[in-house]
């Protein structure tokens, strides 16, 4: 079996690390093809990797003209804590404002706490009165965790 099988995280792997992963890299791609790369906190949401930023934000400038998108979390402080998923896909822009708060809370709840009542659920609502959605459609998956090496380099 080769070092990269062995490393690789099963689909229900993946799955977990994504549920609790900190930070999302996004990269999405200027106009002038250069890529343009920020952090941003996520959930995922049916399955599916969102996160929600400001309307005007030049990442969702980029995704409206171009929805390829590269992600990636990824954690560790030593070469064999290294884990990591990295997503090509699809990005899709949401304006619907009850998908937008759906993410919004979802992301609330991940980072903060789980909303308990409606004034926080209505501060949330505030907090993406300037904010789209993005949902990201995955189509490659790349994974890694060396703990699996178990210490074998």
């Amino acid at each position: 079996m080769s070092r990269r099988d062995i490393i690789r995280m099963t689909e229900a792997e993946v799955e977990s690390y994504l549920t609790t992963g900190r930070d999302l890299q996004v990269a999405s791609i200027n106009a002038d093809g250069t890529p343009h790369l920020v952090t941003m906190w996520f959930a995922l949401v049916d399955g599916d990797l969102c996160f929600w930023t400001y309307g005007r934000s030049q990442k969702i400038v980029n995704l409206q003209r171009d929805p390829r998108v590269t992600v990636l979390v990824a954690d560790g402080d030593v070469y064999e804590k290294l884990r990591g998923v990295s997503v090509a896909g699809t990005a899709t822009v949401i304006e619907d404002r009850d998908e937008v708060n759906a993410i919004g809370e979802a992301v609330f709840e991940k980072y903060w706490m789980p909303i308990t009542d409606e004034a926080v659920r209505e501060g949330v609502h505030s907090m993406g009165a300037k904010r789209l959605g993005v949902r990201i459609t995955l189509d490659k998956v790349v994974s890694w965790d060396h703990s699996k090496l178990e210490g074998a380099y």
